[in-house]
């Protein structure tokens, strides 16, 4: 009895302790999770706190579970509307860029610690995936709102590479020790069953989460259970048959999050919860399970392997995946070195760990040591990256989108969301009438120092107002951009893959120019601005672009012929090359 209370009471200490070391970091600029990881190795067996936690059985299951939910909350939050044109080279980098990554690492391995090539394969492996945990807390700490690309680029392979680490993980470990047995077929065969299986369960276990919750009238706090249940069955499930439960459950997310159901903003602020408790958690226990003083005599060609990593392996794999697509060189640079190492590469050591695979010890040490100088060097270092580079999207005050639950027959047809009115949002000195609201998109209700507007009253909408806004779901991510605030430096706003902010393609263009602040066109347009760009190019691809004084307009989609969807870019900084996907027309 005494024993299950001290249990409790530490456990509770530990995490209040984190949650101090949390504020402290913050203060301080330090990667959050570093200091969660730093407190575990305080409590530990070489700390104050002489906790000995050796049980790697137990760490593999608490891990599993934690990687689980976290990439479950990643999932949730991923709006597909702003990613989909993203998600092949983001989906290259989390695949073919955590091969090059394990190469490369694993050549630096074999000649530093003159080990066995499967070996020194198992390290590259262990190290290559970025952890999303340690990418997502950090930006979120260091207050970065990224330009939209590279923000996309870097959630969904966040997300996407863990699967593959684990992949080559596995049947690496399978041929350690027995070198002869080694056969590029049979991996070929692993990696179909965990990759196609895990796409299996996950799109088919998203569509029936996301039909339970659609169905289902349970009681408001039991929707977040429905989620965590359905998440951890997802993942369970998809492990049992060997497939790959970590892409099961960030696909399932993936569908559940971009679904309109009842319940839906319990459950995320639900899981962004649960995920911070995961986190901790997680952290709390790897510190805990490694005992530094066992880690010395690693120490030397660690760190030769985590400054390969750092300075060639991951620079070169995002190259080579990103190059082809004309990503700007000040984006190729900041994602190559926001590849931050956290959790998972620990998670991964403990695998051969398990099942006494020679060289567990040395490759669980060598991905420790990795994961610290990842967090303190790059970790302290991002948020200025992000500043001299000018790929942060400085705004005055959060975007703040708030949506309301509505019963499932009104859900279907639409949504109500109330938005707070910043300082810079292009909407600013604009009534309802006036803005390029998405069809059938309506502002309600405007709230201005305690009193209420209705619809039908021609108010000009100003800073630190509040909005109820009508639209469909799918209009979410256009009307985020047109109430949301600008950048405080060039006036772009931050959201949206392709252009800062989209319209529909019957957007007149005289609105938009209106909006802007820009000049007409020498010869008058009446038309839309998906009709302007096609009588201006003729035969309109997407990612085509033209320039109109200060902004460029931006082809996103194409409904058979008729442009369908435009975006606008402001204050265009031109460094992107030509190519197929960003080709530059003359000014109108």
């Amino acid at each position: 009895m005494d024993a299950s209370s001290e249990i409790i009471l530490l456990g509770g200490l530990l995490l209040l302790l984190s949650v101090f070391a949390g504020l402290v970091s913050a203060k301080l600029g330090a990667p959050l999770l570093l200091a969660f990881l730093g407190l575990g190795m305080v409590a530990g067996e070489d700390g104050p706190g002489h906790i000995h936690f050796s049980n790697f059985q137990i760490a593999y299951l608490i891990g599993s579970a934690a990687l689980a939910l976290i990439l479950f909350d990643g999932g949730i939050t991923t709006k597909w509307a702003e990613v989909r044109r993203l998600v092949l080279p983001s989906s290259l980098l989390a695949t073919l860029g955590v091969a090059i990554t394990a190469g490369i690492v694993g050549a630096a391995a074999h000649y530093g610690y003159q080990i066995p090539w499967l070996e020194a394969l198992l390290i590259g492996a262990v190290v290559a995936p970025t952890d999303a945990a340690a990418v997502a807390s950090l930006l979120h700490m260091q207050n970065l709102h990224l330009r939209a690309r590279v923000a996309a680029i870097l959630e969904v392979e966040s997300g996407l590479n863990d699967p593959m680490a684990v992949f080559i993980t596995l049947f690496l470990v399978q041929h350690v020790g027995h070198p002869s047995s080694f056969s590029w077929l049979s991996g070929l065969g692993l990696f179909a069953q965990q990759m196609i299986g895990g796409a299996i369960f996950g799109l088919i276990g998203g569509r029936l989460l996301l039909f339970l919750f659609r169905r289902m009238n349970l009681n408001a706090g039991l929707y977040p259970i429905l989620g965590l249940a359905g998440a951890l069955t997802i993942f369970g499930g998809a492990q049992l048959v060997e497939a790959s439960g970590f892409l099961a459950t960030y696909l399932a997310a993936l569908i559940l999050g971009n679904g309109a159901y009842p319940g839906r903003q319990a459950v995320s602020r639900f899981f962004s919860s649960f995920a911070w408790l995961s986190q901790i958690v997680l952290f709390l226990m790897l510190g805990l399970l490694v005992t530094p003083h066992l880690l010395r005599p690693y120490a030397t060609s660690a760190l030769g392997v985590a400054a390969v990593l750092i300075f060639v392996a991951r620079p070169l794999a995002v190259a080579v995946c990103l190059v082809p697509f004309r990503v700007a060189w000040r984006e190729i640079l900041f994602i190559s070195w926001v590849g931050l190492r956290g959790a998972v590469p620990i998670f991964l050591a403990i695998i051969p760990m398990l099942i006494g695979a020679r060289g567990g010890t040395l490759l669980f040490g060598t991905a420790f040591i990795v994961v610290m100088v990842s967090l303190v060097i790059q970790g302290w270092t991002v948020a200025p990256l992000a500043r001299w580079l000018r790929l942060d999207v400085r705004v005055d005050g959060p975007p703040v989108r708030l949506d309301i639950d509505l019963p499932e027959t009104l859900a279907r047809s639409g949504n109500i969301a109330g938005y707070r009115i910043a300082g810079s949002s292009p909407a600013v000195g604009y009534t309802a009438a006036e803005l390029p609201l998405p069809p059938g998109a309506d502002i309600l209700l405007t709230v201005r120092d305690g009193a209420a507007f209705g619809r039908g009253e021609a108010t000009s909408l100003a800073a630190d107002d509040y909005v109820l806004v009508w639209g469909k779901p799918e209009d979410a991510p256009m009307l985020d951009e047109l109430l949301s605030p600008r950048d405080d430096r060039t006036g772009a706003n931050p959201s949206g893959a392709f252009g800062e902010f989209a319209f529909p393609g019957g957007t007149p263009l005289s609105a938009i120019l209106l909006l802007y602040d820009q000049k007409p066109p020498r010869r008058p347009f009446a038309g839309s601005a998906g009709e302007y760009l096609k009588a201006k190019i003729g035969r309109p691809r997407v990612g085509d672009r033209m320039r109109l004084g200060s902004i460029e307009l931006i082809i996103r989609e194409i409904d058979g012929e008729e442009v369908s969807s435009v975006a606008v870019e402001v204050d265009p900084r031109g460094d992107q090359k030509p190519g197929r996907f960003f080709r530059r027309r003359p000014r109108g």
